[in-house]
């Protein structure tokens, strides 16, 4: 058959899994959105699902599993997504202590030195997890098709689409609640839990 359904229902139930475990992109996204509004949330989010669509498309084309195949491509952008999310939580800090510095209070938001659709693009494209993850996960579920690279495509663009749905529903209730949210106190706690997760995810990218 031109494509299986047959895996579909273990594909639906292992990409929602995955989609909704708390990763890098929703801790940015969140912070995003909670501190600068639905607008830089959304180009943010384009931002990550350009680079993932970048990602499945290198899987689909084969470039994925040469790049897996060179040791040394996969060390560099190890270090280099570790790197980036160290970045991240360096400005989350220093925004901070700039804020503090020169009002002496929380009440305005960090500012951002990047453009939420590169901050977005950077953080996803930096990790080789998401390649590697990709790599791994999208062919399990081929079946019977006798079109492996169609079914390879309709998969990759269901996930994606999922995501979508799940991080667009976490940017609206982020930037709909924002104004109940513009305590210092939770500012304050927003950015430390961001920053913790960053350096986190961060030392695991570097250790696996």
């Amino acid at each position: 058959m031109l494509l299986d359904p047959t895996p579909v229902p273990a594909f639906l139930l292992a990409s929602a899994v995955v989609i909704i475990t708390p990763g890098v992109d929703v801790f940015l996204l969140l912070r995003t959105s909670l501190n600068h509004g639905r607008k830089a949330g959304l180009l943010a989010l384009a931002g990550i699902h350009t680079a993932s669509a970048l990602q499945v498309a290198l899987v689909i084309s084969g470039l994925g599993a040469l790049i897996t195949n060179a040791p040394g491509v996969l060390v560099a952008l190890k270090w280099v997504g570790a790197a980036y999310l160290l970045h991240l939580a360096a400005t989350i800090v220093r925004g901070y202590w700039l804020t503090k510095r020169e009002s002496g209070s929380l009440d305005v938001p960090p500012p951002e030195d990047v453009n939420p659709y590169l901050r977005g693009l950077l953080s996803n494209l930096t990790n080789p997890k998401m390649l590697l993850f990709t790599l791994a996960f999208l062919p399990q579920f081929v079946g019977e098709s006798t079109q492996p690279a169609l079914q390879l495509v309709a998969l990759g663009v269901v996930f994606l689409v999922l995501a979508a749905i799940w991080e667009v529903t976490i940017v609206l209730c982020a930037a709909g609640i924002a104004d109940r949210l513009q305590n210092p106190r939770v500012s304050k706690s927003l950015d430390a839990l961001s920053a913790t997760a960053f350096v986190t995810i961060s030392i695991g990218l570097v250790a696996s």
